[in-house]
């Protein structure tokens, strides 16, 4: 009987080697968090592309009404979200830690990013199957976000997000706008849970009186408080409170921002 072929008696110990090594790399891509103590929310899945900085889309105006997003200090660090997770702009904002997952050949293992919302990808029902529509989780960063977690040969890459806690410079800003009794407030900056859910103002002849979402984080009162100091109560997401009294001087004029207090602060 001819003597058994050594190559062939180490292939399942090969085999079996591989696999465990396939199984430990797809494991350091999916347990990387460069923030782990930002966590709000569990992992879940989504898909993500990029778009090109010679491409305005997400760095001028946008859904959320933030303008020029290096300007405001939003930087490069944003993304715009499909319709599932935009929520029809209650999300602007809010901070998501980004990692790539399943793509061993274009992520980079071990790491994450964290961007902040603040725009929308629209649906393209032209499309059968188009990323941003519903019921799609889908995110669009700019390249250079993209690169920080994958090659961006991975184009439409499968990844996972969280929400995690938004860490802010300063305090949170209060863009004022309006004509008359009209007044609408640009709200930006703001930390801890990042999107806004509720606003109230008050001048120093009024009560505090409630505003309502215009779009994206433009929120809307009508109410005389020309010539009054202004005092501001947001609250985000999460429950939290913060209160920034007399933020604006009496003098105040549309066109100006003021900055107020900060969550944790």
């Amino acid at each position: 009987m001819p003597a058994p072929n050594p190559t062939q008696r180490r292939r399942p110990h090969l085999l079996l080697s591989l696999h465990f090594i396939l199984a430990a790399t797809a494991a350091s891509h999916q347990t990387s968090s460069t923030f782990p103590d930002d966590a709000l929310s569990e992992w879940k899945p989504a898909r993500a592309t990029f778009y090109s900085t010679d491409d305005p889309r997400d760095s001028i105006a946008g859904a959320c009404g933030y303008g020029d997003l290096s300007r405001v200090g939003y930087g490069l660090g944003t993304a715009g979200l499909s319709e599932t997770l935009f929520e029809k702009g209650r999300l602007c904002g809010a901070c998501f830690e980004i990692r790539c997952v399943e793509e061993l050949r274009y992520c980079i293992p071990g790491t994450s990013i964290k961007l902040t919302a603040t725009n929308f990808c629209p649906s393209n029902y032209g499309l059968q199957d188009g990323p941003c529509n519903p019921p799609n989780r889908h995110l669009v960063m700019p390249i250079e976000a993209f690169e920080k977690i994958a090659i961006w040969k991975a184009g439409n890459m499968p990844v996972q997000y969280r929400r995690v806690k938004c860490s802010r410079e300063g305090g949170l800003r209060f863009t004022v706008d309006g004509y008359g009794v009209f007044l609408t407030v640009l709200i930006s900056n703001v930390g801890g849970a990042g999107d806004v859910a509720a606003v109230k103002v008050k001048g120093a002849k009024t009560g505090w009186l409630q505003m309502a979402r215009n779009w994206g984080q433009n929120w809307q009162i009508n109410a005389e408080l020309r010539g009054q100091p202004l005092s501001f109560e947001v609250t985000t997401g999460d429950g939290a409170t913060v209160t920034s009294y007399n933020v604006a001087p009496a003098g105040w004029t549309f066109g100006q921002t003021f900055v107020g207090k900060q969550f944790g602060s």
